[in-house]
């Protein structure tokens, strides 16, 4: 070895347990609370905006069932990595030292001891208390990930978007061994793929179109034209339906399809939803405004199609919001960078939501 080639090995390996032993470092509360200055509403503000943190995306399962803690990403000045956040002491953990992570990648698999998340060209599952991390997914060579990344009601299946130039295909990979296989490809946009309760399909977006196909690759079917986003469609309950936003003029609808008959009908007129959620019933969605005018966060009562203003969010990019319930509906959590850098935000909504079970 040449002496110039082992100064810069010598010299990388401090660096390297330096990012080793920042995994698990914890970091003090440092949320604060003001009145929303449209409604009033006490808004609370978990991490700190000088430091960009992003919520997961709309679909994923980031939020611990009894609602105690919930998974984001953030860069301290070390590059964008995973934290656990326990809602009770307001203190943040990172879970991972990673290289390039995919904030789009964290999900909690259904035991919530165990997390997934992608850095680079590999996925991998770390258990929370250990968190020594394993790969079970490795993207090929020539091709990137993409926008998207869901894990199956099961836990068994990962679903997620492969990329190479304008090419794009819809991959399913086995959480166990790690085997992928290709359901769909296309020469063009691929996007969001979401499992789908109790059945082995996956919805996802292609182009402006809404698609389901199934496990095998077969029954591709198109059930909709829609505003292209992260949270712009979503799963009933028991996957028997999908809500999504329709674009009609210079409005945004709310439609309902049922895949397995082709049914589909209007539901509602919407203030502009850009990117929407619904709490564990189904009873209520959650909404964040694209509108310039009125940048709300807004929850709509499915049985009255009421909608209410809850506060602001006054994000540069509404598709970015990211609005989504805690498992008893009674939170609402959504990101913004109103106050600098993106940030993780809170409100609470007890007093116009009934409590759910987890």
């Amino acid at each position: 070895m040449s002496p110039v080639s082992r100064r810069i090995l010598l010299a990388s390996l401090p660096f390297a347990r330096l990012r080793a032993a920042q995994k698990g470092q914890v970091f003090t509360a440092e949320g604060v609370r003001y009145a929303d200055p449209a409604t009033e509403f006490l808004v609370e503000r978990f991490t700190d905006p000088q430091f960009p943190s992003y919520w997961p995306l709309p679909y994923a399962r980031s939020i611990a069932r009894r609602g105690a803690f919930f998974l984001f990403a953030s860069d301290r000045g070390d590059g964008l990595q995973a934290f656990r956040y326990e809602l009770k002491s307001g203190e943040a953990k990172q879970l991972t030292a990673a290289t390039r992570l995919h904030s789009g990648s964290l999900n909690l698999l259904p035991d919530e001891r165990t997390f997934v998340y992608a850095d680079g060209q590999s996925v991998y599952l770390a258990p929370l208390s250990t968190l020594k991390e394993r790969q079970v997914y490795r993207v090929p060579e020539g091709w990137e990930l993409g926008d998207g990344f869901s894990i199956s009601g099961d836990g068994v299946n990962i679903a997620l978007i492969e990329k190479q130039g304008t090419k794009s295909r819809l991959r399913l990979v086995g959480v166990a061994g790690g085997a992928a296989t290709t359901l769909i490809e296309h020469e063009g946009e691929l996007r969001h793929p979401q499992t789908r309760p109790r059945r082995a399909s996956v919805l996802y977006q292609k182009d402006t179109t809404l698609c389901l196909v199934h496990y095998d690759g077969k029954n591709d079917l198109q059930l909709g034209t829609m505003v292209p986003s992260p949270g712009a469609a979503l799963w009933s309950v028991d996957g028997r339906t999908v809500s999504y936003l329709a674009p009609k003029g210079n409005s945004v609808y709310l439609r309902e399809v049922v895949p397995d008959t082709r049914q589909d009908k209007e539901v509602t007129l919407t203030s502009q939803f850009h990117n929407f959620q619904r709490n564990v019933d189904g009873s209520v969605l959650v909404a964040a405004s694209r509108s310039v005018a009125q940048p709300y966060i807004l929850i709509m009562l499915r049985q009255t199609r009421r909608e209410l203003t809850v506060c602001e969010h006054k994000a540069s990019d509404p598709k970015s919001v990211h609005p989504v319930f805690s498992p008893t509906s009674q939170r609402i959590y959504f990101q913004s960078d109103r106050h600098g850098k993106p940030a993780i935000y809170s409100i609470v909504v007890d007093k116009f939501i009934e409590k759910t079970e987890s």
